[in-house]
């Protein structure tokens, strides 16, 4: 049996317990949120002992040389000898909300203390609860408050708190933010392919509006993908985006519905190759359902993107009734 050393006390882990459950057992307020290796809000170093390699899954080398792990997925053979990661949180609050379609919500947050993002990066929501959820953010770093697109999903205790209940004023802590999935500047004649489907315009909004800002020259094509025109939104802002920049394109596609001027009828992937066979010179964003993210990113390997163009934010699916 493992034992876990933390904050000078020694914790045995018991057979099918990761770091993270051991903690939690024991009292100890952490930061999680997904707990199967994806968000990295459980991040967590070992000071002394070597974590699995399973554990460590998905993080920067220089992560992992430093020995950052990721405790929910974490099942350590040998005794570790750990201490939380250095991630600040922010306090903020909602100032703001708007009903984007039947089952959206944008939230607008102001923090105590402004953050350093790209935008498209996502940021962990906490409530007083300590109830923790993951939002790409659809903000530019340089507005005054961050914008998350939240989905309600039935029986979802943030999803739905957020859409029905939060009130103006409601506080939070920030952590973050995470991930690469963000527009960087050069290369600026690039094509450049954005994809997702829900909630995935977010970050790809986000990237949108980041690439157009720094006046990006190359063409830039958003597909967004939706069951039927209902769960399409932000159309009136990205038509308006069109008008205003000859170089973006933007291609709504339902799978349900009559296709009409603007709107096309279809796999979103279909619409994609369809529209560009090959691809080789592009940078890619993909976001949303990770099966479409798995799926599409491969295609887009065939099409001839290359893997380090790939840029990619696959949403998590909790389990019912922990959303």
């Amino acid at each position: 049996m493992a034992i876990v050393w933390y904050q000078e006390k020694q914790y045995p882990i018991t057979a099918g317990e990761s770091v993270l459950d051991t903690l939690l057992k024991n009292q100890f307020t952490c930061s999680y949120s997904c707990r199967s290796g994806v968000c990295q809000t459980c991040l967590m170093k070992a000071e002394n002992g070597e974590p699995p390699e399973r554990a460590q899954q998905g993080l920067k080398e220089t992560l992992k040389k430093q020995g950052y792990f990721l405790s929910c997925i974490c099942y350590p053979d040998q005794d570790l000898h750990i201490s939380s990661k250095n991630n600040n949180s922010v306090s903020a609050w909602i100032v703001g909300k708007e009903i984007l379609s039947q089952d959206v919500v944008k939230v607008i947050l102001r923090c105590e203390d402004r953050i350093q993002y790209f935008a498209g990066q996502y940021i962990t929501l906490t409530r007083q609860d300590k109830l923790s959820r993951s939002y790409s953010l659809a903000s530019l770093p340089e507005e005054e408050t961050l914008e998350i697109h939240v989905r309600k999903i039935p029986n979802g205790q943030m999803s739905s708190w957020l859409y029905d209940e939060a009130q103006v004023g409601e506080p939070l802590q920030i952590h973050g933010p995470i991930g690469d999935c963000f527009y960087t500047p050069g290369q600026s004649n690039q094509p450049l392919l954005l994809a997702g489907t829900g909630t995935g315009l977010a970050p790809l909004y986000g990237i949108l509006k980041d690439a157009l800002t720094q006046k990006h020259q190359g063409e830039v094509w958003l597909f967004h993908g939706a069951l039927h025109s209902k769960g399409l939104y932000l159309v009136d802002e990205l038509v308006s985006l069109v008008k205003k920049h000859a170089n973006f394109h933007y291609s709504p596609t339902v799978l349900q519905g009559d296709p009409d001027e603007l709107i096309k009828v279809g796999n979103l992937e279909e619409t994609i190759f369809t529209q560009f066979p090959k691809l080789s010179a592009w940078r890619a964003y993909v976001c949303g359902h990770p099966e479409l993210v798995v799926s599409l990113k491969k295609k887009l390997f065939l099409k001839g993107v290359s893997l380090k163009n790939i840029f990619s934010d696959a949403f998590i699916t909790y389990p019912k009734n922990n959303t």
